[in-house]
């Protein structure tokens, strides 16, 4: 394995650094009191990655088994216990445990304990997630369209169900 391709080509370094502070207001918030923070968007990176803090109220459950076509997603949990589908068994996994999916790779998380529980979501490359998690939001909100409207939403935003 070898680093990649030179991507900047300047003398000194740029001033370039992005800072989110811990009290910036989350993004998106559901019904269910569960919170995205988008701490670095797809486009923000150039494409290499995204990274969002995702907040889950009590008992907030979560996705089921899913994959993706284009990105792998990583999982690194910072509070309570969450639970983490790695395509075998559901792993209730603890502050400090961290799950890999490579691209195509079966997963799912949520939480079904009577505690908050947070943790970061890692996509690489960095795909347009945000509308994924805004879309959901929506529709908790307005109401789930038709079960044709949401397979067109899944498949624009990569996710396909087991």
């Amino acid at each position: 394995m070898s680093y990649p391709e030179v991507r900047y080509h300047g003398d000194g370094g740029a001033i370039s650094a992005t800072y989110r502070p811990t009290d910036q207001e989350a993004e998106v918030v559901y019904a269910n009191g569960t919170r995205c923070r988008y701490l670095m968007t797809g486009e923000g990176s150039g494409g290499l990655f995204g990274l969002y803090r995702w907040e889950m109220a009590p008992s907030a459950g979560g996705p089921g088994p899913h994959f993706h076509r284009t990105l792998a997603e990583s999982f690194y949990v910072l509070l309570g216990t969450v639970k983490l589908y790695d395509g075998r068994e559901w792993i209730d996994a603890k502050p400090g445990d961290f799950v890999h999916v490579p691209i195509g790779g079966i997963h799912g998380f949520r939480n079904d304990t009577d505690e908050p529980a947070s943790m970061l979501i890692h996509f690489a490359p960095g795909a347009p997630r945000e509308g994924y998690f805004e879309g959901l939001a929506e529709f908790a909100r307005t109401g789930r369209p038709s079960d044709e409207a949401m397979a067109e939403f899944y498949a624009q935003h990569d996710n396909t169900w087991i």
